[in-house]
C-alpha cells in the first residue's frame, strides 16, 4: 500500500479524499494555487505545494507542476478527483514515465471511454444502444448548424472533454446552435484545454440514470447499483439520489450488466460511471462514460456501505476487488443536494465573497438517519470567481425515500450560510415539491416547474403558520430577556396571554402567544387549537431549532431593524411582531418603492467582462446580445430586455465587475 499520495484537485473532493487516506493511514499532499493558499484542503493535508496563479490553466491543469510536486514530496501516487486532469489520457501516461501511480483507470480506458466522441464510437461498436448524433469533430458553427438540421431539433451541443455542465447547451433552432456552439467551445477551451465539440439528438422528457462500476487490474468488474440525476439545471446536476424511483430490479440488472460489459470491453480498472438517458417506459440509451469518480458518489456509498475512494486506492495499488457482485446489497435510500454559491433569484448566477457565517448541519448517524456533509470551505473563507461555485454536498440516508427526503429538508433548513448568495432556498423548495416527492421526474423538471425561474417563495399555508409562530416565540423570548435585564417583575417570566400581529413581508397574521410550562403556545386567529413550540433557542443564535407540535423544525433567524429575517423550507421572509397599538400605526406607513432600473443593464453577478456587443448610439432590439460576462468558468450572455438606443457604455472587455455594476445605459 502507498505511504503518501498527492491529490491533484481542490475543494470538497480534495478534502473527501484526504479523509479516506487518513483512515487508511496514508499521508497526503495537497496542491494549491495562489487563490487557494488558505483553503481547507491545504490545511487538512499533511503537506501542501504551491503550483501557480489562480487560473486553473496556469496551475491545476499543468501536468508538469503536479509531477514536480510529487517528486519534491515523495508522493508515490496521485488521485485526480474529478474535473481538471481526471480524464486526460496524457496525465497517467506522464505520471507513469516518472514512476508515479495514477489512482484511476489506465490510459487506454480513458482514451476509449473518457472522450465523449470516442466513447460513443466504442459503445456503438459494442452494439450498445446510443442516442442518435454526429460523432465526428465539428469544425465551426456553420457545420454545427448543418449537422443539427440533419439530426432534427432539439439537439445537445457538448464538449468532447466536458463534464459538470461546462461546454454544454441545448439548442432548439439554427440561431441557438450557432450562438451555443461558439459559447460552448469557448467554455470548453478555458475549462478543459480542449475545444472539440459534437452534437447529438436531445431526447425530450428523459431521465438521467447512471450505473456505478468498479473494476480492478485483474479483470474483475462489478456494478454498485444506479443513481438518478434527473434534477438538473443548465445540464448540471442539482439533486441526485440512489436508487432510482423509476427502475425495477430487472431493469437495474440489465443496465448494470450492460455497463459491466462495456467496462470490460475497454479493460476498465477503477471506479467509473456509465451514464444512460432513460425513457419513462424504462427504455435506456448509452450516453457517455465518466472515467473518474463522480461528484454524486456519496449516495452510492451510503446505500452500499462501500467507500469508493478506498476501493480506487486499493485497486491502484494492485489489489484484487474483495467484493463480488453478489455481495452488493442496496440498503435504504440516499439523497444528495449540491450547495452552490449562486443566487437563485438572479437566474442562479454565481456569487463570490467571504463566508461571514458557515454553519452546516451536524453530521450524524442516529435513529436510522445519516447526515453527511462533504465540503471544502469554512467560516471566514472566500469563494473565488476562478473555480466551480460548489460549497458543499449535503447527503442524507434513511430507510425509505420519503424518510431520506424529509431528513434532507430538515438538514437544508439547518444549513446556515451568510456573506454570499446561495441556492439553499431553492433546494429546500425542491424537497417540499409534490412532484419531486412523488418521483415523477425528468431532466426537464426544473424548467417545467419553474418556467419563469425561481422567485422568492410567498409564505403560505403551513409554512406561514410555522414562520408566524416562530416569530412570535422569538419575540416572546426577547421580551422576557428585556424584563429580566431591567428588573421588572422581579425577573419572573411573562405568563400573561398576549395578543400580537405578525407581518410576514406584507402578509398580516393575528395571534395570541403565551408561555405554557416551559413551552410556547401560539393561537392563530383564523385557526382552531394551539400550536405548541419547544426550543432552547437564545437571542443571537442563527438557528431556531426545536419542535412544533412534536415535529422537528429548524428555522434560520437573522436580526434586522425592528424584526427578524426568517428562512424555512425555501421561504425567506421578513417578520415583524407588533402589539395591537403598534400594528395600527404600522398599517399607516407608506410602502417604499423600488428604484427604476429598466433602462440599465446591470452585471448580475461578480465577473469578468468577456465582450461588449454594442456601441454607443446603436439601436438595440429586445433579446439582442449586449455583453458576455464570465464567472466561475461559465460564460453568461446578457441580452437587452427592452428596445432602445445605447446611451452610454460603462465597461470594457477585461473589466472585473461587482454585482449590480452598470454595464451600459439606454436612452
Amino acid at each position: 500500500m502507498f505511504k503518501r499520495i498527492l491529490i491533484a484537485n481542490r475543494g470538497e473532493i480534495a478534502c473527501r479524499i484526504i479523509k479516506t487516506a487518513r483512515k487508511m493511514g496514508i499521508e497526503t499532499v495537497a496542491v494549491y494555487s495562489e487563490a487557494d493558499k488558505d483553503a481547507l484542503h491545504v490545511e487538512m493535508a499533511d503537506t501542501a505545494v504551491l503550483i501557480g496563479p489562480p487560473p486553473a490553466a496556469q496551475s491545476y491543469l499543468i501536468i508538469d507542476k503536479i509531477i514536480a510536486a510529487c517528486q519534491s514530496t515523495g508522493a508515490e501516487a496521485v488521485h485526480p478527483g474529478y474535473g481538471f486532469l481526471s480524464e486526460r489520457e496524457a496525465f497517467p501516461k506522464a505520471l507513469a514515465e516518472k514512476g508515479i501511480v495514477f489512482i484511476g483507470p489506465n490510459p487506454k480506458a480513458i482514451a476509449a471511454m473518457g472522450d465523449k466522441i470516442e466513447s460513443k464510437k466504442a459503445a456503438a461498436a459494442a452494439k450498445v444502444s446510443t442516442v442518435p448524433g454526429y460523432l465526428g469533430v465539428i469544425e465551426d458553427e456553420k457545420e454545427a448548424v448543418n449537422i443539427a438540421n440533419e439530426i432534427g431539433y432539439p439537439v445537445m451541443i457538448k464538449a468532447s472533454a466536458g463534464g459538470g455542465g461546462k461546454g454544454m447547451r441545448i439548442a432548439w433552432s439554427e440561431k441557438e446552435v450557432a450562438e451555443g456552439f461558439t459559447r460552448s467551445r469557448s467554455e470548453a477551451k478555458s475549462s478543459f484545454g480542449d475545444d472539440r465539440m459534437f452534437i447529438e439528438k436531445f431526447i425530450t422528457d428523459p431521465r438521467h440514470i447512471e450505473i456505478q462500476v468498479l473494476g480492478d487490474k485483474h479483470g474483475n468488474v462489478i456494478y454498485l447499483g444506479e443513481r438518478e440525476c434527473s434534477i438538473q439545471r443548465r445540464n448540471q446536476k442539482v439533486i441526485e439520489e440512489a436508487p432510482s424511483p423509476l427502475l425495477d430490479e430487472a431493469t437495474r440488472k440489465k443496465m448494470g450488466e450492460q455497463a459491466v460489459a462495456l467496462a470490460k470491453a475497454v479493460g476498465y480498472d477503477s471506479a467509473g460511471t456509465v451514464e444512460f438517458v432513460a425513457g419513462q417506459d424504462k427504455s435506456f440509451f448509452f450516453l457517455e462514460m465518466n472515467t473518474r469518480l463522480q461528484v454524486e458518489h456519496p449516495v452510492t456509498e451510503l446505500i452500499t456501505g462501500i467507500d469508493l475512494v478506498e476501493q480506487m486506492i486499493r485497486v491502484a495499488a494492485g489489489e484484487k476487488l474483495a467484493i463480488k457482485q453478489d455481495d452488493v446489497k442496496l440498503k435504504g435510500w440516499a439523497v444528495e443536494s449540491r450547495v452552490y454559491a449562486e443566487d437563485p433569484y438572479r437566474n442562479f448566477l454565481p456569487s463570490t465573497g467571504r463566508l461571514t457565517r458557515y454553519r452546516p448541519p451536524a453530521e450524524r448517524v442516529s435513529d436510522g438517519i445519516t447526515v453527511r456533509n462533504d465540503t471544502g470551505v469554512y467560516e471566514g473563507g472566500e469563494i473565488s470567481l476562478f473555480y466551480d461555485p460548489m460549497i458543499a454536498k449535503l447527503v442524507t440516508h434513511g430507510p425509505t425515500r420519503a424518510e431520506a427526503i424529509a431528513a434532507q429538508g430538515n438538514a437544508l433548513d439547518a444549513f446556515v450560510v451568510d456573506g454570499i448568495r446561495h441556492n439553499i432556498p431553492f433546494l429546500s423548495a425542491l424537497m417540499a415539491h409534490p412532484r419531486w416527492k412523488s418521483g415523477n421526474l425528468s431532466t426537464g423538471f426544473i424548467a417545467e416547474e419553474f418556467p419563469e425561474g425561481f422567485h422568492p417563495q410567498t409564505p403560505e399555508g403551513e409554512r406561514a403558520d410555522v414562520l408566524a409562530a416562530v416569530a412570535a416565540a422569538i419575540d416572546l423570548v426577547y421580551g422576557e430577556r428585556k424584563r429580566q435585564i431591567s428588573g421588572q417583575m422581579n425577573g419572573r417570566a411573562v405568563t400573561r396571554e398576549s395578543k400580537r400581529a405578525v407581518w410576514l413581508d406584507d402578509k398580516e397574521m393575528r395571534l395570541e402567544v403565551r408561555r405554557e410550562n416551559g413551552t410556547v403556545g401560539v393561537k392563530l386567529a383564523d385557526k382552531s387549537g394551539v400550536i405548541h413550540l419547544e426550543s432552547d433557542w437564545r437571542p443571537g443564535e442563527a438557528l431556531w431549532g426545536g419542535t412544533i407540535d412534536s415535529k422537528p423544525v429548524a428555522v434560520q433567524v437573522r436580526n434586522i431593524a425592528n424584526g427578524f429575517a426568517l428562512s424555512y423550507q425555501g421561504v425567506e421572509t421578513k417578520a415583524y411582531v407588533y402589539t395591537e397599538s403598534e400594528a395600527a400605526y404600522a398599517r399607516l406607513m407608506p410602502v417604499k418603492q423600488a428604484a427604476d432600473t429598466g433602462k440599465l443593464v446591470l452585471c448580475p453577478m461578480p465577473g469578468l467582462v468577456v465582450s461588449i456587443a454594442v456601441k454607443e448610439g446603436q439601436e438595440v432590439k429586445a433579446g439582442e446580445t449586449v455583453a458576455v460576462v464570465e464567472a466561475m468558468k461559465m460564460e453568461n450572455v446578457l441580452r437587452a430586455e427592452i428596445d432602445g438606443t445605447v446611451k452610454k457604455i460603462n465597461a470594457k472587455p477585461g473589466d472585473s465587475l461587482a454585482v449590480d455594476a452598470v454595464i451600459l445605459e439606454f436612452a
